[in-house]
């Protein structure tokens, strides 16, 4: 009975310490809810404030998702290529917009290629990977959905009258040893393939030519390329032969939307769920210091009201402000009134763009950094 007491009162006692850290690190949050409406259904608020005893600056776009709709578009609206926030933003017209997905960051021509999920106007562009957790977008004619769930690649094709499972690897992105890959006139013109596979190309349903490598991607049409051993199916194949895709993204459980989404972008991880903290990154197989140790972040989450927020924490400046870890900005989004939200690409791509202008402080020495996509918001037209 006595111990029993005990672990009751020692329970009590720790909880009632973190709640003390937690209100000490984040002192003033008050000041998170000073908004300023710039739009119909846009508002916006800079925070500064204080974690421990370092500094944090932290931008917050409200928005009111009957009175605007939420966009991703891709650089240069291709599969391939980097472009700053604020260009994608501009080229779209928005009133506003933060950094979207991961991508692969580097000199060849496969820089841009996002990685993980992307869809744009329902248009599978990049297969969702390791079950990470994905942003999905509806736009409806009177409100905008929105929707956070883990997702991972069903990678089926028909071939003649049989559904072969998990055939397909990827959706355009480079092809590695022993895979099969599918390219999509988002691509590009051509496969940018080696001469280790064989690849046949479709148009409408049916195998119109096959080839060694680079093929040729036509634009009412698709390529199945494979390299080394798993070459051996398309070997099988003959031109004239019904071809079609069956892939798709597959989530854990339906998303509360009344149809499909329309736009997905990529995230590691998931921070709240259902008005709880509920930290993926293992799950989503990303790292211990990615996880823990303070960065610049770029997030959304969903309110209790059913506003979205988009958020942006500057990081990696000294004095200025310093980021934060997951642990942190999800406390934080749940002491604001967030019941679900994610975490997107951040560090060097934090980016917010808001009326002509880039509003944070990239980490950056350059400034604003390319990134492969963005979330734009433009606001809704009316519907007569």
């Amino acid at each position: 009975m006595r111990s029993s007491t005990y672990k009751t009162q020692f329970v009590c006692f720790t909880v009632l310490v973190s709640a003390l850290f937690f209100l000490y690190a984040f002192c003033g949050n008050s000041s998170a809810q000073d908004f300023k409406t710039l739009h119909p259904g846009v508002e916006y608020a800079h925070v500064d404030q204080k974690l421990g005893n370092d500094p944090v600056k932290i931008n917050l776009l409200r928005l009111d998702l009957t009175k605007v709709r939420l966009d991703v578009h891709h650089a240069f609206e291709k599969a391939l290529g980097v472009e700053p926030t604020s260009e994608i933003a501009k080229r779209n017209n928005a009133i506003a917009a933060i950094n979207g997905g991961f991508f692969r960051k580097d000199e060849t021509e496969f820089s841009g290629d996002a990685a993980g999920v992307l869809t744009i106007d329902n248009i599978l562009i990049s297969e969702p990977t390791l079950g990470r957790i994905a942003l999905q977008i509806r736009n409806g004619n009177k409100f905008t959905e929105i929707a956070m769930q883990h997702l991972r690649f069903g990678g089926n094709i028909w071939w003649r009258h049989e559904e072969l499972e998990e055939v397909v690897k990827g959706i355009n992105r480079e092809r590695k040893s022993g895979e099969v890959i599918v390219y999509t006139p988002e691509f590009g013109k051509n496969t940018k393939t080696d001469s280790s596979g064989l690849e046949v190309i479709i148009r409408g349903k049916r195998i119109v030519a096959i080839s060694a490598n680079n093929s040729a991607i036509p634009k009412d049409g698709w390529v199945l390329s494979a390299s080394d051993g798993a070459a051996s199916l398309l070997r099988k194949m003959k031109v004239g032969d019904l071809l079609r895709p069956a892939w798709s993204e597959i989530s854990d459980g339906r998303p509360n939307m009344s149809g499909p989404p329309e736009d997905i972008t990529n995230g590691v991880s998931q921070l709240l769920m259902n008005g709880k903290i509920d930290i993926t990154w293992e799950r989503e197989k990303a790292s211990k210091s990615f996880a823990e140790m303070r960065h610049p972040r770029t997030a959304v989450a969903k309110l209790k009201d059913g506003k979205f927020l988009m958020i942006t924490v500057d990081g990696r400046q000294p004095g200025v402000s310093i980021g934060m870890n997951l642990q942190e900005l999800a406390e934080y989004l749940l002491s604001i009134g967030a019941t679900d939200a994610m975490n997107l690409d951040g560090g060097g791509s934090t980016t917010m763009f808001l009326d002509g202008k880039v509003v944070n402080t990239p980490s950056d020495k350059e400034g604003e950094r390319k990134v492969s996509d963005a979330i734009v918001v433009t606001l809704r037209k009316k519907v007569r």
